[in-house]
């Protein structure tokens, strides 16, 4: 089954999608939020995959609680599943951007190149994240 994930911000959203099977997460790109047009175009992504499934980072605050960055994104997926018609998860990203920062430093991208990437390897790592821990409970 193909999940696609999201790392959902404020000016942009990165995408990841599985491998048909659900395994593995790749990088499928990085969408800037414009409004409606955001939604029409995540709906082209998933429909064009053949995604069953929608993975959420939820921005939770490190004590685990929910902010307000936290309640934006779940509104967003909120109108997301409406319009999908499909299951739509949240998994907990709390360092995902952290993690996709820090892989970038270790692979010696520049400043530049690592705001072009970082949200999509955020979007892998929560996709991945749900992935495994999927795998784990089957």
């Amino acid at each position: 089954m193909r999940v696609v994930g999201l790392d959902v911000g404020t000016k942009r959203i990165g995408v990841a999608v599985s491998d048909p099977m659900g395994w593995t997460a790749q990088g499928y790109g990085v969408l800037l939020r414009r409004g409606p047009k955001t939604l029409e175009a995540l709906c082209r992504i998933v429909q064009e995959v053949g995604a069953e499934e929608v993975v959420v980072g939820l921005p939770r605050r490190t004590d685990g609680t929910l902010g307000d960055e936290a309640r934006e994104v779940m509104k967003f997926a909120e109108q997301l599943k409406e319009i999908l018609k499909l299951p739509v998860v949240f998994w907990d990203e709390r360092f995902s951007t952290a993690e996709a920062e820090r892989i970038l430093l270790m692979a010696d991208q520049s400043r530049r190149k690592r705001r072009k990437v970082i949200d999509k390897l955020a979007a892998v790592i929560i996709l991945q994240g749900y992935l495994d821990s999927r795998r784990k409970k089957g």
